[in-house]
Order: structure tokens, then sequence, then C-alpha cells
């Protein structure tokens, strides 16, 4: 991987945090980057949820979320990709979303406390 396509990564990254953090009101910023545990996710802040950045405009979607799913451990894998001029996407299991809304949820709540 070249650097330009590394800082794209890092300002992806950067920006996940940044709108989590403004969509939540929680302090979320770039994880270690590690590679490959659930201790490394791309962005860290949301507990038991495990997130990978993806800002790339070819986007290999069942690839990206395996690799969350391998890397996730215990946490809700959760792909956030994004292509140039276009709108930030979510991609988690249908079957994680209950929990994952929950999780959000309780975030949420505790802002105002």
């Amino acid at each position: 991987m070249g650097a330009m396509a590394r800082n794209k990564g890092a300002r992806g990254e950067r920006f996940v945090a940044n709108f989590l953090r403004e969509a939540l009101g929680t302090y979320t910023r770039r994880g270690q980057q590690f590679k490959g545990t659930p201790d490394s996710p791309d962005v860290v802040g949301l507990p038991g949820i495990h997130i990978e950045s993806k800002f790339v405009e070819s986007l290999n979607l069942q690839k990206a979320f395996s690799q969350a799913e391998s890397e996730s451990g215990d946490n809700i894998p959760v792909v956030f990709h994004k292509k140039n001029h276009k709108p930030l996407m979510i991609t988690l299991k249908a079957e994680n979303m209950v929990e994952f809304c929950a999780i959000i949820r309780s975030i949420y709540l505790l802002k105002d406390i």
C-alpha cells in the first residue's frame, strides 16, 4: 500500500471518529494499528463494537466485512465505508442490529448525564 492510500485510510478513520463523536457525544478516535486483533479496530470508543473503516472507490464489501468479523472477537463487527463525494455508509449483520442499536442508544443516553 502506497503513502497516498495510507493517508486516505487515516483520513477516513479520523472522519469516522469525528462523525461518531459529533453524533453520539462520545470520545472516539483512531485505534492503534496492530493489525488483525480485537484490540485493533480502526476506530475505538464504542464498547462492544469493532469498527473497520474503508474509504476506497472500489470496495469488496464481503472481503471488508470478513476482515471485520475475523478481527472482532466478541464485539459486533461493523464496516463504515465511503466513496468520494458519496455519503458515509455502515454495514453490519442484520442479526446484530438490535444489539448494535442498544449499544448506540445507551451511549447516546449517557451523554446527557
